[in-house]
């Protein structure tokens, strides 16, 4: 019962990291034109990372008492992250990735707060995964200055 709270956070990012690899991928595979490789490539390679988040998510949900949920009982919600019709349209990829990051930030700092002075492993956990989106963010970022002045 005292771990409700935190389970509910924690299954939450479950299913944003998720929905991320879903998306990160299809960026991946869609995006077209001379420029798109960078971020194809930044994108594919940030899968293997956003799984071993939901990963250290799942295993830490069970460790504290809950149930990992399946993929019926996963919320969606990146609609900024969705294909573009034009798959030439570089920048409205770079600009969800940045929502995205920016959306798993404040949720992890939500986590981060809410298991403050109660549980110390996931609060470390957390903050460890932060660090990790808080990077990519910063990537993005820098991709989407360069793409701006073009």
């Amino acid at each position: 019962m005292k771990n409700d709270k935190i389970i509910k956070e924690l299954s939450l990012s479950y299913a944003m990291e998720l929905e991320t690899v879903q998306n990160y991928i299809a960026a991946s595979v869609n995006l077209d034109g001379v420029r798109s490789d960078v971020v194809k490539k930044a994108l594919a390679a940030d899968v293997a990372t956003e799984v071993m988040h939901a990963q250290q998510l799942a295993a830490r949900i069970k460790t504290i008492g809950g149930v990992v949920p399946g993929s019926l009982e996963l919320p969606r919600s990146q609609t900024f992250l969705q294909p573009p019709k034009d798959t030439t349209d570089i920048v409205a990829v770079i600009k969800g990735v940045i929502e995205a990051e920016e959306g798993a930030i404040a949720q992890y700092n939500k986590i981060i707060k809410l298991c403050d002075g109660v549980d110390y492993v996931t609060q470390d956990m957390v903050i460890g995964i932060l660090g990790g989106e808080e990077d990519h963010r910063r990537e993005f970022l820098g991709f989407l200055k360069e793409y701006e002045k073009s």
